[in-house]
């Protein structure tokens, strides 16, 4: 709804789209779409990526595109997952750019233009502005129309919000779908290969083995040394390599409310009750006396009341109060101010004069000239014109005439800003439609102009209230600030390292926390606490065993100390030794097992190196196939099962093989296929859909990324 409703902030989506479309026009005129004048006019820099600037002009465009998602206003945690998003997001555009600069992949203001006038691939913005409501269809003529007046346009504020919102979303997409195109079709499945797995798919296998369990040999027999686990990760160094980083443990002092402040809010609340109940001015007495909720001067029905209180605040009198009570984090007394009737929805039809013109604020008509008009448009229905013919002719509301001038509106919405209410139309429009009766055809005027309107049905009727609430937040006292900050700092004096910190922590049987993982240089999350940038950032600017100054975090007093400079590499031993100890000595043990059971053995020889030892069997019952890790009686094992295929262990018996369980000895008995058919998988569109989109995180590996951002947030 354009013009009688209060233009959903201002005509939000629409002026989105009037911007966009503006921005669209420069950007083909002057056939430059984008980054390259964000690049060439900021020479700030957050980093590279494969030697592309990644400006702050671009990236704080996209985070303040993300936070208009949260609706303008983001908490520290919030904001810090949205910066880290959108620099995510800038690294795989910007690694991405390096290899469409390879290939050649472009995009032109050609296709762009063809992307906007698309129905089926319109920005998203786009769409939401100008599909119709009712049919659905996005409606093309209203694009052009659009179109044609951005190009008169001029502001560096509407270029840059469009450009973030519609073209670089546009050019960003194309040039993906391109590059996923050409990946695709580098799928290749060969025949030799798909007859190779058809085959392997019919084998099995039958062995004759010999398992020596890493039990034989008792834990406490091996010893395993820092050099063998630095010796073991090195083998695997991929696998172990870490970022340098820094370890911390953090005392945390809490400054929320205490008993006492709580009891002191209810007692504050509490003895305004008689007043708020007394007082007429419910505005001007809540703003007085502090209300941490203001009073909005709208009808709520009851099943849209948001208060767990609700039955006994609608029960009350008109004036009559209800409280103290814990209400939303604090304490509130509730007033019953009114209440009436009204129904859940409302069916209208109108025909508008418009006074002024909703796009540029001009003036269209004076006032006496409109009102003149709508009384003409008023006595030539009673006389028995058609109305919806007469308001596809005469209208001004372009929401509304193509279907005769009708709504039907809700009583409630709990986002009015987004859609049609009693709450986001005009007030004396709302009132006509849903205070008046069924029947009621009249003249009102809006701030749009005047309307001749006819209320056609109103269904649903029900109570609905204004409520107004006088309401404290339970905060924390200067006391418990002061204390809470007197305890930080007496920390602070007592430990100047890792060791005297832990000392004072134990003596005054303080709760110490440490953060499980290595903080990275931008990390925003410490532990348990979800905002700790500024503790990372004082982190890295400090050395082994400094201890911080008092950190005040939302509602604790923070004092950490650095316990470990972690280097880029492989981990120290003492780092990973409860991770990989375990391990380590079923790999000495493997060694020594394969030590004993010599370099050629035969299953005999194998089975009388150790106690217990027998030739077994596996296979019989067809299970043992290539396809599989498991073997029956045995259990994962799948360097066994690939050996049991290895045709040169069909005549001698294998080499000591590293099992997971202990050290296996077999001898291939026979390989066989079974008598069976396999259903024929043409596995090329499987690898072209893993391959047009597993390459967003390979180029992001393979981009030489440069990292400031810490030098700025």
């Amino acid at each position: 709804m354009q013009i009688i409703q209060q233009i959903r902030d201002k005509g939000a989506a629409i002026i989105i789209v009037i911007i966009a479309l503006s921005l669209i026009g420069f950007i083909l005129m002057d056939a430059n779409l984008g980054l390259s004048r964000s690049e060439a006019g900021d020479r700030t820099s957050l980093g590279q990526v494969n030697g592309k600037k990644v400006t702050t002009t671009e990236f704080d465009a996209k985070v303040k595109m993300y936070e208009n998602y949260y609706g303008g206003r983001v908490s520290g945690a919030q904001l810090n997952n949205i910066r880290q998003g959108a620099w995510d997001e800038l690294v795989i555009e910007k690694a991405s750019e390096t290899e469409y600069e390879k290939l050649g992949i472009a995009f032109s203001p050609k296709e762009l233009t063809s992307i906007i006038f698309s129905k089926e691939d319109a920005p998203q913005p786009l769409k939401q502005a100008f599909t119709d409501k009712e049919s659905g269809e996005y409606d093309l003529s209203k694009v052009q129309q659009w179109w044609s007046e951005a190009k008169k346009a001029k502001s560096g504020e509407m270029r840059d919000a469009a450009e973030t919102q519609v073209i670089e979303p546009a050019r960003q997409q194309a040039l993906r779908n391109k590059y996923s195109g050409l990946i695709a079709a580098c799928a290749y499945y060969p025949k030799w290969l798909k007859e190779k797995e058809a085959a392997e798919a019919k084998a099995f296998a039958t062995i004759s083995y010999v398992a020596v369990p890493y039990t034989v040999i008792a834990d406490s027999t091996v010893k395993v040394s820092d050099e063998d686990i630095v010796s073991y990760m090195s083998k695997s160094k991929k696998r172990y390599e870490q970022d340098g980083g820094r370890k911390i443990a953090y005392v945390s002092f809490s400054s929320n409310p205490s008993g006492a402040d709580t009891a002191n809010t209810l007692q504050a609340v509490a003895t305004l009750r008689d007043q708020f109940a007394a007082d007429s001015t419910v505005q001007v007495f809540l703003s007085t006396n502090n209300s941490s909720r203001t009073y909005t001067d709208m009808w709520v029905p009851k099943s849209k009341m948001n208060d767990a209180q609700k039955d006994t605040i609608a029960a009350l009198p008109v004036n009559g109060v209800f409280g103290p009570y814990f209400d939303r984090g604090g304490f509130s007394i509730a007033k019953k101010i009114a209440v009436r009737q009204v129904p859940d929805s409302a069916k209208v039809r109108h025909i508008l004069v418009g006074i002024t013109d909703t796009k540029t604020g001009a003036t269209k008509l004076t006032d006496s000239a409109a009102k003149t008009r709508i009384d003409s448009v008023e006595a030539a229905i009673r006389a028995g014109a058609d109305f919806a013919a007469l308001a596809k002719q005469v209208s001004d509301d372009e929401g509304s005439k193509s279907n005769g001038g009708e709504y039907t509106i809700p009583f409630y919405s709990a986002n009015p800003q987004q859609e049609m209410s009693f709450a986001s139309v005009a007030k004396e429009f709302g009132e006509a439609a849903f205070f008046g009766n069924t029947g009621d055809k009249k003249v009102i005027k809006t701030s749009f102009g005047y309307h001749y309107i006819e209320v056609l049905n109103q269904t649903g009727f029900e109570p609905a209230y204004k409520i107004a609430y006088m309401s404290r937040d339970i905060m924390p006292s200067d006391e418990t600030v002061r204390k809470a900050n007197a305890d930080a700092n007496n920390l602070v004096a007592a430990a100047k390292d890792v060791k005297s910190f832990d000392e004072y922590v134990a003596k005054n049987k303080l709760q110490k926390s440490e953060a499980p993982e290595i903080i990275k240089e931008n990390d925003f999350r410490v532990g348990d606490l979800q905002d700790g940038r500024q503790l990372v950032q004082w982190a890295f600017k400090a050395d082994q065993g400094d201890v911080s100054e008092p950190i005040n975090m939302n509602d604790r007093v923070v004092v950490a100390v650095v316990t470990k400079v972690v280097p880029k590499g492989l981990p120290d031993a003492a780092s990973v030794r409860s991770l990989l100890e375990a391990q380590v000595r079923l790999s000495k043990k493997a060694e020594l097992i394969k030590a004993k059971l010599t370099a050629s053995p035969t299953l005999e020889t194998a089975a009388a190196a150790y106690p217990g030892g027998a030739v077994l069997t596996a296979g019989a019952d067809s299970t043992l196939v290539f396809t599989a890790n498991m073997i029956m009686g045995v259990g994962e094992e799948p360097k066994v099962v690939g050996a049991a295929f290895n045709k040169a262990y069909q005549a001698k018996a294998s080499e000591p093989i590293e099992g997971k369980g202990g050290v296996y000895v077999i001898k291939v008995n026979s390989v066989g296929n079974k008598n069976i058919d396999i259903p024929a998988v043409d596995k090329s569109k499987m690898l072209a859909q893993q391959m047009a989109y597993g390459w967003y995180e390979a180029i992001k590996k393979l981009a030489k990324v440069e990292d400031e951002r810490s030098k700025h947030f």
